[in-house]
């Protein structure tokens, strides 16, 4: 064999090994991308409105991104549960138009809220709870898609109105609700009423400790702060819950309340009363300070005045400061602020005598009137 012929044979063998390694990989099916189906919708209903919250697919079913227009179907049907297509959608929604909440979070929330017509608000029957049904649909751009979400169920009942009239006030005990409900609500053996009254504010300050970023403080949501039976009329609700120097903002809603035997109620919360403002201010003093007494005493020593009185109970109370004054001069201050409801006057002479007030003060500087006064005197011969 020649140079040449071991020259081609080695060159062919070569070729035979390299193609013996590429083995073909096995076919793989066109994506058919289909966005993934919803798996956390949620909705809440309030007054006839009801707001749908839920994720948005990112992958497809076969875990590829989404780098193409979809589109969000919202379904709705009544009286049927579980569903199995979407059938008419309450709206579409274009994958452009979804804005997230959050659109820094690992997994971005979305929604929608659906007003509800007026004619599938049904009275409660005995024998059945109308509810509707949501789902959503996200389909590709061929209009196919992965299937519907989870579905969730919204009873509909109807909702007692908000109270009127909803304001607030302010005295020494603190904030006081006012309102007046409409007579409109009757109650059955499985319907009922609650009013539910809520509060936001009175946020903690940016903090101020070394070495933390100061930044503006976050709105608190509204929380529950108490609830009482609709009743027809007037009504009126005290927060004992409030701390002065604070601001809040109150709002109501009648709840209506569904018994089911055998069930958990079901609760549908109705439209919020108008939101009203507070700035809890503290210009209420202590109450007046009561049952003063002076008593003289010397025996064996300086001569004195012992005063006691009957101690205030107001939680902010700072304490009580003394007034005195004789029958030729004006009532003056004579102590600092005493903790105690007792101080003694050893400043007193013989022959004179000598009245006394005193007044309560709170932690805010606010300074009851002065009691009662009470009188002594010291005789001109101390023993």
């Amino acid at each position: 064999m020649n140079k040449n012929s071991i020259l081609l044979a080695a060159c062919a063998a070569v070729l035979g090994l390299a193609t013996g390694c590429a083995a073909p990989a096995a076919p793989q099916p066109p994506s058919l991308r289909l966005p993934q189906s919803v798996n956390n919708l949620s909705a809440v209903r309030k007054g006839n409105r009801v707001v749908l919250t839920w994720s948005p697919p990112t992958v497809t079913t076969d875990r590829q991104p989404i780098h193409w227009p979809t589109t969000t179907r919202v379904c709705r049907v009544v009286n049927q549960f579980p569903i199995n297509q979407c059938g008419e959608a309450v709206t579409q929604i274009r994958s452009s138009d979804l804005a997230s909440s959050a659109p820094s979070a690992r997994r971005p929330v979305v929604s929608y809220e659906d007003v509800l017509p007026a004619s599938l608000i049904s009275p409660l029957d005995a024998s059945s709870l109308h509810q509707a049904t949501y789902a959503i649909e996200v389909v590709n751009q061929r209009g196919r898609s992965a299937g519907l979400s989870n579905q969730v169920r919204i009873p509909l009942v109807p909702t007692a109105a908000p109270p009127t009239g909803f304001r607030v006030t302010l005295d020494a005990q603190g904030p006081l609700l006012h309102w007046d409900n409409e007579p409109g609500f009757a109650p059955t053996s499985n319907l009922s009423c609650v009013l539910r009254i809520y509060r936001r504010g009175g946020q903690a300050p940016a903090s101020t400790k070394p070495g933390v970023s100061r930044h503006a403080p976050v709105a608190p949501e509204f929380a529950l702060i108490g609830e009482q039976p609709c009743q027809p009329g007037s009504g009126e609700a005290r927060d004992t819950s409030f701390e002065w120097e604070q601001e809040y903002d109150y709002k109501a809603a009648a709840v209506t309340v569904i018994a089911q035997p055998g069930h958990p109620a079901v609760e549908v919360e109705g439209a919020d009363s108008s939101l009203v403002h507070l700035l809890t201010h503290d210009i209420f003093p202590p109450a007046v300070p009561s049952g003063l007494q002076a008593v003289f005493s010397s025996v064996g020593q300086k001569p004195f005045i012992d005063l006691t009185w009957a101690p205030d109970t107001e939680s902010d109370l700072a304490g009580y400061i003394v007034y005195r004054r004789t029958a030729d001069s004006a009532f003056t201050v004579v102590s600092d602020v005493l903790k105690s409801p007792a101080w003694r006057d050893s400043d007193v002479r013989p022959g004179q005598q000598y009245f006394y007030t005193v007044t309560a003060v709170d932690v805010r500087g606010n300074q009851s009137a002065q009691s009662a006064p009470a009188a002594e005197t010291v005789p001109l011969e101390v023993r």
